[in-house]
């Protein structure tokens, strides 16, 4: 898949995409837990094991990304 992400997608075009294992995971977080956008990235930032499963390599308590890339365009 990443090797034909270039020649379908141009880079100047729109808000830079998360990494698949981000974007996945955390849809998983959000629909598991039934939380909203906001409440999922918080989830995220305060938990080591989430962190981990969106494949983070170590804890940080920054916020990984920002809620409003997990909403849905119309």
């Amino acid at each position: 898949m990443k090797r034909n992400t270039p020649k379908i997608f141009k880079r100047d075009m729109g808000a830079p995409a998360l990494p698949f294992r981000i974007a996945l995971g955390s849809l998983i977080i959000k629909e598991k837990l039934g939380t909203s956008d906001r409440e999922t990235v918080e989830q995220i930032k305060e938990n080591p094991y989430l962190q981990y499963f969106i494949g983070q390599t170590h804890y940080s308590n920054d916020v990984p990304f920002d809620a409003s890339l997990l909403v849905k365009s119309p």
